[in-house]
């Protein structure tokens, strides 16, 4: 998968920009705040429909296009995937209403207007940026949306099931409230559980999976760049567990080898509906759910340690690099097209050795867009082959 072409339009410093993108290998250089890693967000937007920056979408028009009632920011690209060339458009509008504004997304793939459900996948891109560190040491909730994006992209229906999973968990934990504060009949709960079961069995099956199919490719990569000094493991922790253990044992150390490959989407399905009717009596109680998907938790092991708690920085920004390449290797297993790469000022904190594994690495993938503010960190051989293409004020020059 690559793209060809890509136009914005008020969007974030661009008023206007177009552009042809060339085959393999694009670097955009030039100082901080000039509009480069504007670029990279707008293609993964198209990827994932969602901002890595922006608290809400409305934040990526333009800001002086969005002083007026009516704004409209459009990202626009074509793209080849397989033998298919494909044209993709989100629109970002801002319009008037009554004393105020409201906010709209229009995402038309081939002319056709779709959701955001039905969009997702359909172009995908995989995309390192520094502060994306928070991955391995941040909360988690970065975990799960991490886990999320991905998934979103590779596995069809997860998106929709999440978006499903996420308004059932809203409506039971307003209903567990109001029982908690009101009293009533427990046994509504029922409905609300079955939807939970059905859609957070998806998710979990899907999780289970693909944690252990990267982890397969991340501890191979992060091998070779850590010269065999360490060994990765990435941990999948599921608040409902269908390998939990009886009541009563000791929980196995974070770093024991456990499968729960074998487990159905059916079985997942029975056990987690199970789970929800035992703690049911606690939970409204507490008027909160407090055991699905929603409270999953990853963690990442080098040589048993915990990085998330004790990983040195260069550590951390070693595993989050295995990590994202290992992310486009499964992308590509699962769907049959390299994902994009973008990777923003990558090369900035990395040794000589970790960059010429890099660098051999994005030339496997089909397409790859970089940021950089100093072209010396990239090898002649590697420049020669690139396209380089100078950006300052949200202007682009073909160098």
């Amino acid at each position: 998968m690559y793209l060809t072409h890509l136009s914005l339009t008020n969007f974030r410093a661009f008023t206007r920009l177009d552009m042809e993108i060339p085959r393999r290998t694009l670097l955009l250089v030039g100082d901080n705040a000039q509009g480069k890693t504007s670029v990279l967000e707008a293609v993964f937007y198209l990827a994932t429909f969602t901002s890595f920056h922006a608290a809400h979408d409305r934040q990526l028009i333009n800001f002086l296009a969005a002083r007026d009632a009516l704004a409209v920011g459009r990202v626009v690209a074509d793209y080849q995937r397989g033998a298919t060339h494909h044209h993709l458009e989100v629109r970002l509008i801002q319009e008037a209403n009554g004393a105020g504004t409201r906010f709209r997304k229009e995402i038309l793939l081939d002319g056709v207007k779709r959701t955001a459900h039905e969009a997702t996948g359909h172009f995908s891109a995989v995309i390192f940026l520094p502060q994306m560190t928070r991955i391995i040491d941040g909360s988690p909730e970065e975990r799960r949306r991490y886990l999320n994006l991905a998934l979103a992209q590779a596995a069809p229906g997860y998106a929709q099931a999440l978006s499903d999973y996420a308004r059932a968990l809203e409506q039971r934990n307003a209903l567990l409230k109001q029982l908690a504060e009101r009293g009533g009949d427990a046994s509504q709960l029922s409905f609300w559980d079955a939807v939970l079961a059905d859609k957070g069995s998806l998710l979990l099956h899907h999780r289970i999976a693909a944690v252990q199919e990267i982890e397969r490719l991340a501890a191979r990569i992060h091998a070779r760049l850590t010269n065999g000094q360490e060994v990765l493991q990435i941990i999948y922790q599921p608040s409902y567990d269908p390998l939990a253990q009886p009541e009563g044992q000791f929980a196995l150390p974070m770093h024991t080898l456990i499968n729960r490959a074998g487990f159905t989407q059916a079985q997942i399905r029975q056990g987690f509906l199970e789970r929800l009717e035992a703690n049911r009596s606690e939970e409204i109680a507490r008027g909160v759910t407090t055991t699905g998907p929603h409270r999953d938790e990853l963690r990442f092991l080098s040589n048993g340690i915990d990085l998330g708690d004790f990983g040195s920085r260069g550590q951390i920004r070693t595993t989050l690099l295995s990590l994202k390449l290992a992310e486009a290797q499964w992308m590509k297993e699962r769907t049959r097209q390299w994902p994009v790469m973008l990777l923003d000022e990558i090369l900035a904190e990395l040794d000589d050795h970790r960059r010429a594994d890099l660098l051999a690495y994005l030339g496997e993938s089909e397409q790859t867009l970089l940021t950089t503010t100093d072209l010396r960190l990239f090898s002649d051989e590697f420049v020669g082959k690139s396209k380089v293409w100078q950006i300052s004020q949200g202007m682009v020059v073909q160098a």
